[in-house]
């Protein structure tokens, strides 16, 4: 049977586990075994989130789930748009929400 890629929050979550697992010094073999066990990983892979999370500051941040929108724009405006997200290395996705957030926030002062 062939698993399905992990999504960016089940990468978060489990990178977040193996770092718990790391800080509270759980043995190598057993942290493997105990991410793989509840992850459904292979050994392999669980080490790997182990390898990536000794790297690891601070636990990863999970990312909320997201709804795809269509948007009617002018296409100067995606033009703009898709420059930005360019030289900054942002998603387009990424742009229009903080700037959607940062525009309700004011409606939210003033409404």
């Amino acid at each position: 049977m062939t698993r399905s890629r992990s999504t960016k929050a089940e990468k978060a979550w489990q990178l977040n586990a193996a770092r718990g697992l790391l800080r509270r010094q759980v043995a190598p073999p057993e942290a493997v075994r105990r991410l793989s066990r509840e992850f459904d990983l292979s050994e392999r892979q669980a080490y790997r989130y182990l390898e990536q999370a000794s790297q690891l500051d601070r636990a990863v941040q999970v990312p909320e789930a997201t709804v795809p929108v269509t948007l009617k724009l002018p296409p100067r405006t995606v033009e703009l748009l898709r420059k930005y997200a360019r030289s900054s290395g942002l998603t387009i996705g990424a742009i229009v929400t903080a700037a959607l957030n940062a525009f309700l926030r004011t409606l939210k002062r003033h409404g």
